[in-house]
């Protein structure tokens, strides 16, 4: 059995239960339960606050956890990164009052600066050579500056909305963040081939998002010309029509080339072209 710590709620913790349901890891989901058994798969979940995951894995509470990748680097917990799983991408930034004319770095000199990161803002000031007085604050950093607590603040940026509510401009980016898969670095070898088969569900999920599933009806003098514009996961796959002369082409592409590609099939000849989203792709 492997043991999983997930947020209790909020962002993550809806991001990382539709994983766990895309990958047919049935969990079910209560307020009142902190320690939940899988359905159908050897894991159970352990739902906590973000910032107590890193501990509980390193600690080997937990045997693997979802958390973002800022908090791993707040709480400086020993655990292995495993992998980057594309979700809950931010920011961690410094910023001011609109108002305030900003010089560089060097503005934060003697200055008080708000913040629920102090590790992470501490290396950055130590770096800068900066001396500055922080104060650690939970929640609701962005109301500090209004409030007369602090002359900026540090905190989480996703769209930048919040800042604007409260009259504050972003000036630094610090770091940048998403969630991760984190393990215990001591998982002995049961727990690590649960882990395999949990990575192989994800990547099959994950290498899906990006790709389309293409359909099209091509003569058959121009397959040659309209193959070479697909890049196939191998290559085509190329089908005879009832009609005489007639072919259907199938094949994956990346949603990125999407438009570009398809002005060219249709210059080639293709006819009937059917994109389709994928579910899973197992390469």
């Amino acid at each position: 059995m492997l043991r999983i710590a997930v947020q209790s709620k909020g962002r993550l913790h809806d991001d990382t239960m539709a994983l766990l349901r895309e990958a047919d890891i049935k969990v079910s989901e209560s307020k009142r339960t902190l320690l939940v058994k899988a359905r159908n798969f050897p894991i159970e979940t352990l739902f906590l606050r973000d910032d107590d995951i890193p501990a509980t894995v390193a600690d080997g509470v937990a045997d693997i956890g979802i958390v973002g990748l800022n908090e791993l680097e707040e709480k400086e917990a020993d655990a292995e990164i495993i992998r980057h799983l594309g979700f809950g991408a931010c920011r961690l930034s410094l910023a001011l009052p609109k108002d305030e004319p900003y010089t560089g770095p060097e503005w934060f000199e003697g200055k008080t600066i708000a913040t629920s990161y102090p590790t992470i803002l501490r290396k950055w000031l130590n770096k800068q050579g900066i001396k500055a007085t922080i104060h650690v604050i939970s929640g609701s950093v962005e109301i500090s500056t209004g409030v007369g607590l602090a002359d900026a603040i540090f905190d989480i940026v996703s769209s930048g909305s919040t800042l604007v509510t409260n009259k504050l401009r972003e000036v630094e980016t610090i770091m940048h963040s998403d969630a991760v898969l984190i393990a215990n670095k001591l998982l002995d070898n049961e727990k690590r081939a649960i882990l395999d088969e949990m990575l192989f569900r994800f990547d099959a999920i994950q290498s899906a998002e990006t790709k389309k599933y293409v359909l099209l009806n091509a003569p058959a003098e121009k397959v040659d010309a309209i193959t070479a514009l697909l890049p196939g996961v191998k290559s085509p796959t190329v089908m005879p029509l009832a009609e005489s002369g007639w072919c259907s082409i199938h094949t994956v592409i990346d949603e990125d080339r999407f438009w570009e590609i398809i002005g060219k099939l249709k210059a080639e000849g293709a006819q009937g072209i059917l994109v389709i989203d994928i579910e899973k792709l197992i390469v």
